[in-house]
């Protein structure tokens, strides 16, 4: 009887805490729905990581970004972007496939599923970071509409050692704002996304350049900027 009762305890126990953190979530994605955030999970630990280094940030409107660069994330990222409803089951599958393989959890995120790791969370391939992604994606995909994810993406995303948003991006590595962005340099911007703490936009790779090239294909396939239209102009 005392083991029945510790254990329906500790089932009452979880099931509290795991309401109350999504009671809090909740919360804080529909705080954020309205309100800009000032940082990012990502950038308070590189903060804390590399604290003689400063973090470059700065925060821009969707409407004062060139519309090439939605554009080339999209095409570059997440081409069923506006589609999904925030997770890409089919990859999901295959990732959580390679989990029980190799013990590790690849990528497999979406723009939506991006933003909620970078803004709330830590990098990683670890089952319950994931869990926790896909929570938070969920939380963000029912509350906010395409474009606000698509805003609050581009504006945390990390280009570079220290750079994040695409605004601090342009002008650190084009000496530009991000509303002056061509076609080719916001593919540039797009194409070190996967891996920016090894690929520098300054200096492109060879992989970085034919990367750079397969995303302006990629972003003329989908019919240019009159295809993000719908997007840019929801509320």
């Amino acid at each position: 009887m005392a083991n029945r009762s510790i254990l329906r305890s500790l089932w009452r126990y979880t099931f509290l805490t795991l309401l109350s953190v999504c009671f809090i979530s909740l919360g804080i994605v529909g705080f954020i729905k309205f309100v800009n955030p000032p940082t990012s999970s990502f950038m308070l630990i590189d903060q804390w990581q590399n604290p003689e280094r400063k973090v470059r940030h700065l925060w821009v409107e969707l409407e004062d970004i060139s519309q090439w660069m939605p554009l080339a994330v999209i095409a570059s990222e997440d081409q069923s972007f506006v589609k999904h409803w925030g997770i890409d089951t089919q990859q999901l599958l295959t990732a959580l496939k390679d989990y029980r393989k190799k013990g590790s959890l690849r990528g497999a995120s979406t723009i939506s599923q991006q933003t909620a790791k970078n803004l709330f969370l830590w990098n990683g391939r670890h089952y319950i970071r994931k869990v926790l992604e896909l929570g938070f994606t969920l939380e963000m995909e029912g509350l906010w509409s395409k474009r606000r994810i698509i805003e609050i993406y581009l504006n945390i995303a990390e280009f570079g050692n220290g750079v994040y948003g695409v605004e601090a991006a342009s002008q650190h590595f084009f000496g530009i704002k991000s509303r002056d962005l061509t076609q080719k340099q916001a593919a540039i911007l797009a194409a070190v996304l996967p891996n920016p703490k090894k690929y520098n936009a300054a200096q492109p790779s060879a992989y970085i350049r034919q990367r750079i090239k397969w995303i302006i294909r990629q972003m003329n396939q989908l019919g240019g900027t009159h295809s993000i239209q719908p997007l840019l102009q929801q509320k």
